[in-house]
Parts: C-alpha cells; sequence; structure tokens
C-alpha cells in the first residue's frame, strides 16, 4: 500500500470550504470592514493609532497605540459613537471602549562598527602585497583602506 498524499489546493479555496478557516477568514473580513468605517469617520492622524479589536453585543473595542491617543480619542467618544451608528453595522452600539497597546517594535538589527587601527591597516596591507590571488588581494586592500587615521 502506497502513501499518496492529498492533491494540493489553492489557499482561497481552503478559506472558503475548511470549517474553521471560513470562520477565521469571515471574522477578518468581519473586522476588516468595521476597521474601514472607523477610519472614514476618524481624523486623519488618528487613524494610524487606532485599531479595531472586537465587536460584540453592542460593545465596541479598540486597540490605541499610547495613552496620548486614547485620551484624544476619549474627548472624543460621543462624536465618534453617533457617527457610528449612523452605519447598519453599528447599529446596536451602545459602548466604545479604549485600550492602549503599544506597537510591537521590530528588533533592530545592531550594526557593529569597528574602528581598523593604522597599525593594523598598516599590516593588512603587508599580507596584501605577498598574496597572488587578485580576488584574496584585492579583498585585503579594502579592508586595509577601512582605516581610521589618528587625529
Amino acid at each position: 500500500m502506497a502513501f499518496r498524499p492529498v492533491a494540493a489546493r489553492a489557499p482561497g479555496v481552503l478559506l472558503r470550504e475548511a470549517k474553521p478557516l471560513k470562520a477565521i477568514f469571515g471574522h477578518a473580513q468581519r473586522l476588516g470592514l468595521l476597521q474601514r468605517l472607523l477610519e472614514s469617520q476618524l481624523q486623519p492622524a488618528a487613524r494610524e493609532h487606532c485599531r479595531v479589536a472586537s465587536w460584540r453585543e453592542g460593545n465596541l473595542l479598540l486597540i490605541v497605540t499610547d495613552g496620548h491617543w486614547a485620551t484624544r480619542l476619549r474627548y472624543q467618544q460621543k462624536r465618534l459613537q453617533r457617527q457610528l451608528m449612523a452605519f447598519d453595522e453599528f447599529a446596536n452600539l451602545t459602548r466604545i471602549q479604549f485600550k492602549v497597546q503599544p506597537p510591537t517594535v521590530q528588533p533592530s538589527t545592531a550594526v557593529h562598527s569597528h574602528d581598523l587601527s593604522v597599525n593594523a591597516a598598516e599590516s593588512i596591507q603587508a599580507t596584501a602585497e605577498g598574496i597572488r590571488d587578485p580576488g584574496l588581494r584585492g579583498a585585503l586592500e579594502r579592508l586595509a583602506a577601512h582605516a581610521k587615521p589618528k587625529p
């Protein structure tokens, strides 16, 4: 008995047919729609700082990047609630909550800069002069050129 793998299916087909994936995909689409409606009512500067986290039983939870924006949005909460209730999707909106969650910062790649002394550069240059391989010789000469002159 030989193992026959199941034929691969396109991601779009999987999202439409597999029940768990279909539910997740539907929820993501719904949140995307709610996010677009929210952004249509926010000031342009606030749009990048506010995301829809959940919408349940008339309660809208918004994730805000910092306390400054949360405070500004809390001052505008009643106006925002009235404007959102004009949309069918938010018809039964009773409460807007704000939760501050700073964005996750991508770890920056550390830049390693090592200073090459003049003595080390002279030693590398002397070594390069004794090398016959043109590629290695050129690499050593370029490395020696990185020496920092003394002030």
